[in-house]
């Protein structure tokens, strides 16, 4: 693997509260983890693209969509820890690049995804992730906001509309990791901050790692709720 190359790993988790068997929803014609690896395929600083289930349906939905799948742990707390278990079961070196692309994003940007990796170039930089113009209510908790220093650097995530009066940037859920980094990341113990407001990514924070943020033009939808994917949906099935 080249340097500037990158591994896409996709955590995906049948037993999503809201909307179980998610990741093998029908859409268009194709299982929504079929979308994801495609996208991912399609970057150009991607080399390769692992899909870590929690469910045998996933691993053989992800392998007759051309990725390489491994059934992992399925008591994982987040998809950070079921990345970590690839990166121990594969014996990557510590400088190899990976990038967390989450599972229920189908119409993820390719160009999202180089960026974030291509953050990573800067050797002080060992974990990178993306942020967007908000579009929508900023109170919505499920739109997370986030505020960076003048590096770009990350100072504070949350579901409340920080900072007082906007101009608001919602967090996008990509992140790369050095190796080395993302397993000191998922040896660390969930902070008070992060069970606050029940955001993995704070645990960097409270513990002093530093986190870029990459600016993106746009947040495309994920699928969280069913009402989500019915539009995502429309929207691949008007793009085919």
């Amino acid at each position: 693997m080249s340097s500037a190359a990158g591994i896409a790993v996709i955590p995906s988790r049948f037993a999503a509260e809201r909307l179980p068997g998610k990741p093998l929803a029908d859409i268009a014609g194709r299982p929504m983890v079929a979308w994801v690896v495609a996208r991912c395929r399609q970057a150009r600083r991607v080399e390769r693209v692992i899909v870590a289930a929690d469910d045998p349906r996933i691993v053989d939905a992800a392998q007759a969509a051309g990725a390489q799948a491994l059934l992992t742990d399925p008591g994982h707390r987040s998809g950070s820890d079921r990345v970590a278990e690839v990166v121990r079961r594969l014996a990557l070196p510590a400088d190899a690049r990976l990038i967390n692309v989450q599972g229920d994003e189908p119409l993820v940007d390719p160009d999202a995804i180089d960026a974030v990796l291509g953050a990573l170039d800067d050797p002080t930089v060992d974990v990178a992730t993306a942020s967007a113009p908000l579009e929508g209510d900023p109170a919505e908790p499920s739109r997370v906001k986030v505020v960076t220093d003048a590096r770009g650097r990350a100072l504070y995530f949350s579901r409340a509309p920080i900072p007082h009066g906007g101009p608001w940037q919602v967090h996008l859920g990509l992140y790369a990791f050095r190796a080395a980094a993302l397993l000191r990341f998922a040896a660390l113990p969930p902070g008070r901050l992060e069970q606050a407001e029940r955001l993995e990514q704070l645990r960097l924070l409270e513990h002093g790692l530093p986190l870029a943020v990459v600016p993106v033009a746009r947040h495309l939808p994920s699928v969280d709720t069913p009402a989500d994917l019915d539009r995502v949906r429309a929207l691949l099935s008007s793009q085919r």
